[in-house]
């Protein structure tokens, strides 16, 4: 049944199921692909139930074995490309850059140009191979929207060292981020797993029944009233983890179009800081710290990065705002 590219699921129904389009069952499960993508790929007759092929509107019953073979990304080449990168340090095993925003850090499906791959084949010629053709030299990834600064490895034995200060959760990461309201306290921990979301798989959520530990520590750099600064620490690095878990706290970060929502922006009475707010096309985060033990030497090294132009010229008005509304 099963052919290389390929990988298996294999799922049994309960009775709360019962009854239940196999689309569904199986969009509610950790698959990573949305109902419309099962739909398509059920259709397509890569779904049996009970051995047989089934189409994406087939009712299932108790005790139904479910396979799903989900196709498998095909590795393409990567090519070098001459973009320029914002190079914080550089040695022989590691490479501390500060990627803007916008910019994808790996190839992916549609994208496979304008990278940081790219660029960082262009300018490490070695980097071919380590950490994978698609991933070369990436042990940790940004968002597109999201700017700041990654640590890439240039040897095997560097990707080996800093893969494993990050599954040990042993590299400093701090996150300068915007979000809407004044929030409550100085500083906070936010304790909820974070797994894919139970209906729209492209997106992640703290209610997932297949979540993770996910922990991460706040504290409040500067409040401007409608909007506060905080610095976020991450314990752990989960997919969007600090996006969900400030959303799930109340307070989305500003700019966020997948978690956020715009009647937190339409809310604002003030019609310029609205506009201004709303001239912010990411979502308003940047790491800006991060620490880490260089992984052939072991020396402890640590960069941070000043806010980018963006996200320093919000605070900047945000500031004026708060000092003409309350008169400071």
């Amino acid at each position: 049944m099963m052919s290389m590219g390929q990988k298996k699921f294999e799922f049994r129904v309960d009775g709360s199921e019962s009854g239940m389009r196999v689309d569904v069952f199986l969009s509610l499960r950790d698959v990573s692909l949305s109902r419309s993508q099962v739909k398509r790929v059920t259709d397509e007759g890569f779904v049996w139930v009970n051995g047989s092929k089934v189409k994406a509107s087939h009712k299932l019953k108790e005790g139904d074995t479910v396979v799903f073979l989900r196709q498998e990304a095909k590795e393409y080449d990567v090519l070098p490309e001459d973009i320029p990168l914002n190079i914080v340090y550089e040695d022989k095993s590691v490479l501390v850059v500060d990627k803007s925003a916008g910019m994808v850090v790996h190839p992916a499906a549609g994208n496979y140009q304008g990278t940081l791959v790219n660029a960082l084949l262009f300018h490490c010629r070695d980097l071919s191979g380590i950490g994978g053709v698609l991933r070369p030299g990436i042990v940790h990834r940004l968002d597109k929207g999201t700017s700041g600064l990654m640590v890439v490895t240039k040897s095997d034995e560097a990707h080996r060292g800093l893969a494993g200060q990050f599954k040990d959760h042993l590299v400093k990461k701090i996150y300068n981020v915007l979000v809407y309201g004044d929030v409550e306290g100085e500083e906070g921990v936010i304790d909820l797993p974070v797994g894919r979301h139970p209906v729209d798989r492209k997106k992640m959520s703290a209610e997932s029944r297949s979540g993770k530990e996910a922990i991460t520590r706040w504290k409040v750099v500067e409040r401007y009233g409608v909007i506060t600064l905080l610095d976020a620490a991450i314990e752990t690095g989960r997919t969007h983890q600090i996006r969900v878990h400030l959303n799930a706290s109340g307070h989305p970060v500003v700019g966020d179009t997948v978690y956020g929502s715009s009647k937190r922006v339409n809310s604002i009475n003030d019609n310029l800081l609205r506009t201004k707010v709303k001239a912010m096309k990411r979502q308003a985060l940047h790491s800006s710290r991060i620490g880490f033990f260089h992984p052939i030497s072991n020396d402890y090294m640590e960069f941070s990065s000043p806010l980018p132009d963006d996200m320093d010229g919000l605070c900047k008005y945000l500031r004026e705002y708060t000092s003409r509304k309350f008169g400071e």
